[in-house]
This record gives structure tokens, sequence and C-alpha cells, in this order.
């Protein structure tokens, strides 16, 4: 097979959604579609492409209802002027559909029936928000609401809806402890606020000049909700947020989030052709399922598919990306895979930095990418947890350039 090279990121930064006070949203008065609309030209042309040299875009979302539904993908390209001759695919893997769009990508310029392949994510957790609500407007298909019959008595389904009560479940069975996932929730905007200050996301992030409610103009160009007064005893004092005896809440399960993310996927020898250098090459992936009402253990068993694919161990991982849906899901996959917590979330994670659940698994796969660079790592695996019960991993090593 062809080796597949990750030949450019970018990405928006994460506004806080609100869905009852939209006006705190900084993205508020703009749509999903519209924020990865201006961040595709400006990747392709950082990348230093042609766009009719892109032979596929694949483009992930997990509530693809409304204004975020992309006509199997074709409305970013229309938006962002893109040529008609690009093909699409919209991929629905919940909080992996990114990712699952690089793997898919991935595969397509592997088995050479692509050669340069646009993978993205966006979502606006504001404007469409997540969980039953969609039922209620009439959003969702129809069959979604059979699950609330007696007939199907799909509770196990029904539960698995609540991603709180799932974050739950993996807490009592893991027997990980409030106060572990307190400290990882403070950790992790310490860290993104560590980073921010130093300037290493400035890379990765494209401003997006933004209209307010208010109707005034902000500059976007840091994410919204990391925090640089974050402390585990502030952590301590929240209250539960699903269960009243319950261990999960705010400070250590991710926001709701807005925004979008892209990457550009090219064969190693297109790379060398083009001068481009890479940064990173994919080395295996992983995808699973799990019981749908502990999904946050879904990374392990995605990861080891991953590791063994690549001939790995956890240990010959330098650095992780492990998206911090909730610090549990961190927390079980560093017990289960023996991993060195410090190599896992340099640079903060998705507590503090948002998890706009469709755009998510390519700003793991890109911040990883640039982590390797900036801190000299080898080998990295970004994997998240997915919604239903999956998991999804992707290995990547970084380039040395013989070019």
């Amino acid at each position: 097979m062809k080796e597949v090279v990750i030949a450019g990121y970018l990405r928006t930064a994460l506004s806080r959604s609100r869905p009852n006070e939209p006006a705190r949203d900084w993205f508020c008065r703009m749509r999903a579609d519209e924020l990865l609309a201006k961040l595709l030209p400006e990747l392709i042309k950082r990348t230093g492409i042609p766009a009719e040299a892109i032979d596929d875009f694949l483009v992930g979302c997990a509530t693809a209802v409304g204004e975020q539904w992309a006509y199997g993908g074709r409305i970013p390209i229309f938006m962002a002027n893109l040529p008609h001759t690009i093909p699409a695919k919209f991929v629905d893997q919940q909080c992996g559909s990114s990712m699952a769009g690089v793997q898919i990508g991935f595969m397509e310029i592997a088995q050479e029936f692509a050669d340069v392949v646009l993978c993205a994510g966006y979502e606006h957790m504001t404007r469409v928000a997540m969980g039953m609500s969609n039922v209620e407007k009439g959003l969702l298909a129809p069959n979604m609401t059979l699950f609330l019959s007696p007939e199907y008595q799909h509770w196990d389904i029904m539960t698995s809806m609540n991603m709180g009560l799932t974050a739950e479940k993996l807490t009592a069975q893991s027997k990980i402890a409030r106060k572990e996932m307190d400290h990882w929730g403070a950790r992790s905007h310490q860290l993104a606020a560590q980073a921010r200050s130093q300037g290493f996301f400035k890379d990765e992030i494209l401003p997006i000049e933004a209209v307010q409610a208010d109707g005034t103009v902000l500059r976007v160009d840091t994410d919204q909700t990391v925090r640089d007064d974050a402390t585990y005893e502030g952590m301590a004092e929240l209250k539960p947020a699903f269960k009243k005896d319950g261990a999960i809440t705010p400070g250590n399960a991710s926001p709701l989030n807005a925004g979008a993310t892209a990457m550009i996927l090219m064969s190693k020898e297109t790379a060398k052709k083009r001068g481009i250098r890479p940064l990173a090459t994919i080395r295996s992936i992983g995808f699973a399922g799990v019981d749908p009402t502990i999904m946050g253990a879904g990374p392990v068993p995605a990861s080891r598919k991953a590791l063994e694919k690549a001939g790995l161990q956890a240990g010959d991982i330098d650095f992780w990306e492990i998206n911090e849906a909730f610090s549990v899901v961190a927390l079980n996959c560093i017990k289960e895979l023996g991993i060195d917590p410090d190599k896992v979330n340099a640079m903060g994670g998705g507590i503090a930095i948002g998890h706009a659940l469709g755009a998510t698994g390519v700003r793991l796969i890109g911040t990883l990418a640039r982590i390797l660079n900036v801190k000299g790592g080898r080998y990295g695996c970004a994997n998240a947890c997915v919604g239903g019960g999956q998991g999804v991993a992707t290995i990547i090593e970084k380039e040395s350039y013989d070019w």
C-alpha cells in the first residue's frame, strides 16, 4: 500500500455553546458550515496544492439535521467555492465522525483509489443542540422515537443517549475516584492555558471575524472554554451533573462547543513531488464497538487494534491525544493500556479546549501531529469514545524528510 501523509491541518477556535443562552456563544450568528467554508480555501492555500487536485472530500458531523444537513457532503464544497468536480461523502460516527473521515481517506489513498483527500468536520452545539430535544423538534428520523415505546423497550439504547450516565457507569465499573477525575479536569485547563500562552495553538487556528449578538464584531482566534484560573479545589466544589450522588461534573467533563476542522491527506510520493513537508505519516487505524451504556470504554479496544496492526505496543507511543469527553475516559484508557499520564494530552484536552463532536477527530490527529513535531516524539496515537458504544483510534509517525 502507498504511504499516506498529513500534508496540512487547520481549524477554527472552538466557541462555548449555550443552547439556552445563545448570545454568549462567540459563533452564535454563524452556522457550522459557514465556519468550515472559511477554513477550506485557506487550508488548501497554505498546503500549496490546487483545489483541482483533490480527489475526494469527506466531512463529518454528529448531528446532521436542520442547518447541519450537508447534502451528502456537497454543501461545504459549494459554500467554499471549490470546484464542482470534487466528489464528497458525509460521515456520521458521532464523536468519531471526522476521525472516521480521515480513516476512510487514508484507505482510499493507501489503496490507490485517490491521491489527495480533503477531510473535515463541523458542529454547532448552540444552533443545533444534541440529544432528545431534536426528536421533540422533529429534526431526527421518526424511528428514533420507537426507542421510547414500551413495545421495543430498548432501554439500553435510550440510556446510551445520555452521555453523562454512560460516564457514570464507566466510573463505577473502573473504580476511578472523582478526586482523580477532578485533578485531571484541572490539569486539562492548566496545560491548555500554558500552551495558549506559549502560542502553541496559534499555528493551527484560523482567526474568524464573527458578528456577536449585539452586532459588534469579534476576532475569534482562541478557544473560548480554556480557563487560566482552573484549580482542583474549584473542581471539587462542583455538584454532580447527571446523578444526585454521581461523580461527573461540569469540571471533569467536556463543555458544549462550536467549530470546524480540516485536514489534507496525500500519498507520500505526491508530497515529495510537490515539495510539501508533511506533519506526519498515518501508520494504522482502529475502530471497535462496546456496550452502548459504557461508551467511554471504546478507545481501549480501538487503540489495541490500531497498535496490533502497526506492530507496536502502548509503550512505544510517545504522545497520546485521548478525547476528554469525560475525565474518566482518558483515565480508564491510561489504566487499561498502562500509559504514562505525562504522555497524554500534553497541551490540554477536550475538557478545556472543547469537544465540538463531529469536528473533534481531525483536531485530535492534527494537534497530535503538531505535538510530535514540537516535542520531538516519533509515534502518536489519537483516540476517542463514540456515542452509541464505539471507539476510534489513529496512529501516526513523525515524518523524516528526505527531500
